[in-house]
């Protein structure tokens, strides 16, 4: 079957499933018109990336754990992005957050652990080996990738902006692309740092978890809402800061537990597999690799 075949058949699976369903009907409305253009193009990107990785895996087979993470990763960024629960957050901060953690602390590390880039190069060749590189790069400093997450969580979380993403269907698609990107390289940058990068990634989970652990208490003990009006306003807004609080900095400190014990075991790794010093050789000749 060729590519293109292939693709038109998932996109069209994909987009009946998504017209199917009343909310999705809704929103992939016609009457929307140009309004709703940047929520298509997000749609369609999700298709080509899904479907692409599809006929990668046929090249380049991916392990078992893999290939259920990246499936996984998709089904989730489809339900929280064009699912009911997108509905849902127009008018509730809560549902909103929940929105914002399933694409942070879990569509973006399973994607990160699926390792998708072999699959997509095998569809797109070396098209796009410099844009891989430049990730690469970047991902290679956890603590300015640490901050550039950072910036992205508190500028879509001050009312203004969160406000522009509610009411204009571009600036929601923009704001989730950022969290979805920055999400991602923070994630590639943690799991993945190698082992001399294993400390900044302790250090940079750590900060991730006190910054957004303020965040979220900001938003649980403010008294009065920030985002939306009416009587029931201030206790959605607490409650969505207690997601943010208690849901996604108990995965942000469950990573920073694991982080440091990968960065303690490597520590201790060179002095076990150091080679034997010569009878007579000084302590202090001994050289071990870093």
């Amino acid at each position: 079957m060729s590519a293109v075949k292939l693709l038109m058949i998932g996109g069209g699976a994909l987009f009946a499933a998504m017209a199917s369903n009343p909310a999705w009907a809704h929103t992939l409305s016609l009457d929307k018109g140009v309004e709703q253009a940047p929520v298509w193009l997000a749609q369609a990107l999700l298709v080509v990336a899904w479907i692409s990785y599809t006929w990668g895996a046929m090249h380049r087979r991916p392990a078992t754990g893999p290939r259920l993470a990246f499936h996984t990763a998709m089904a989730i960024a489809a339900v929280a992005l064009f699912g009911p629960l997108d509905t849902l957050a127009e008018s509730s901060s809560a549902w909103h957050m929940v929105q914002h953690m399933l694409l942070i602390v879990v569509v973006a590390p399973l994607a990160v652990l699926a390792r998708p880039l072999p699959q997509w190069r095998a569809v797109l060749g070396g098209t796009a080996d410099a844009l891989w590189r430049g990730l690469h790069r970047i991902s290679r400093h956890p603590m300015r990738v640490a901050l550039l997450h950072a910036a992205a969580l508190w500028f879509w979380h001050a009312p203004g902006p969160y406000i522009a993403a509610v009411q204009n269907p571009t600036w929601h698609v923009l704001e989730h692309a950022c969290f979805l990107f920055s999400g991602w390289l923070f994630w590639w940058a943690v799991l993945r740092p190698g082992r001399t990068g294993a400390l900044q990634a302790s250090l940079a989970l750590l900060l991730t978890v006190m910054h957004t652990g303020l965040l979220g208490a900001l938003l649980t003990f403010s008294r009065m809402p920030m985002y939306h009006t009416g009587p029931a306003a201030l206790a959605d807004q607490q409650l969505a800061g207690l997601v943010m609080w208690i849901a996604g900095g108990l995965v942000y400190l469950l990573a920073t537990v694991w982080a440091a014990w990968r960065w303690l075991h490597s520590m201790e790794t060179p002095t076990l597999a150091a080679p034997q010093r010569p009878r007579g050789q000084h302590p202090g000749s001994a050289s071990f690799e870093r």
